[in-house]
């Protein structure tokens, strides 16, 4: 390929998928103009391989379905940092491997460019059970992804994503040197290998209070579900709709059902509250990381929607 390589001097696209290539070579001043390279069915097995096609300058599409890789490593880049690899991959398909480790995951947020992301069917996504926070785990650990298992991440959603990882473990980066104190905060080197993104979760959205990371308190759930009517006062020819919500959940988890249930485009959704005790008294529902009890919402109370 790379010999015929130097009578392509102009080419954009290169499909080399099912051609029992087993090792990748550098591509020294040939295929210099690619933007789109398929390397699926190939079985390259070591993700290192990768590190010889990395300097490809225009490269936005790399298609590596079901290589056999095991593991994605820049090892150029710290905690934290972008790789000079793969200076303008926009889009990269991993779907159909054997990657087991989160690692991996992790070190695709050291790629600059990087928007769109395929990666079902690897061993990793079979650790979490729930689909859904599979799919938050990848968006936190991933920040500047866009599009993942071709479905469009709305601003909600990653800031959702974000908000739940950064309390899922934050009992874990206590445990392990983290601090409200920005002084006293010095978490191990093994959570950030496992955690790089974490210190920047912090930063934006500020360390979890103590509260937070309580376990969840189990649910008698007849007690505790609410009846509320929700509105949007901007769509009027919308009805109102009725939803039992439990008072625990908290105000991002009850965007998110918004979200879909009257299905919203990408934007920041504001939600307040009317109580049938209070006439024409609305409250602002303005923490999301807050469960609806917090604000003394009570069944037969109204909820507004805009956006």
């Amino acid at each position: 390929v790379l010999l015929c390589a130097q009578g392509w001097p102009v080419l954009e696209e290169l499909y080399l998928s099912s051609n029992n290539i087993t090792v990748l070579e550098r591509p020294d001043n040939v295929l210099q103009t690619l933007k789109l390279l398929d390397l699926s069915d190939n079985q390259l097995l070591d993700g290192n391989q990768l590190h010889l096609i990395a300097q490809l300058p225009r490269l936005e599409q790399l298609i590596l379905r079901n290589t056999g890789i095991t593991s994605i490593h820049f090892p150029d880049a710290g905690f934290g940092c972008k790789t000079k690899m793969f200076p303008s991959l926009k889009r990269l398909a991993i779907n159909d491997n054997k990657i087991s480790q989160w690692s991996s995951i992790n070190e695709l947020d050291k790629l600059p460019s990087l928007r769109a992301l395929q990666c079902n069917n690897n061993p990793f996504m079979d650790t979490e059970k729930n689909p859904e926070t599979l799919i938050q785990l990848i968006i936190a650990k991933i920040s500047q992804l866009e599009v993942l298992n071709n479905c469009e991440i709305l601003p909600a959603e990653r800031r959702g994503a974000e908000l739940d990882y950064r309390k899922i473990f934050g009992k874990a980066w206590l445990e392990a040197g983290g601090h409200w104190n920005p002084e006293k905060n010095k978490p191990s080197q093994e959570f950030l290998a496992a955690h790089p993104r974490y210190p920047r979760l912090c930063l934006k959205y500020g360390a979890p209070e103590e509260g937070e990371l309580k376990g969840r308190q189990p649910l008698t759930l007849k007690n505790q579900l609410l009846t509320l009517t929700i509105k949007c006062p901007e769509k009027p020819e919308q009805k109102p709709v009725e939803k039992k919500l439990p008072e625990s959940m908290t105000i991002q988890k009850v965007k998110g059902l918004l979200y879909r249930l009257f299905k919203i485009p990408g934007s920041e959704l504001k939600l307040s509250y009317e109580s049938s005790k209070l006439e024409g008294k609305e409250v602002e529902l303005d923490n999301d990381l807050k469960p609806l009890q917090f604000y003394s919402i009570e069944s037969g109370d109204c909820v507004l929607v805009r956006w």
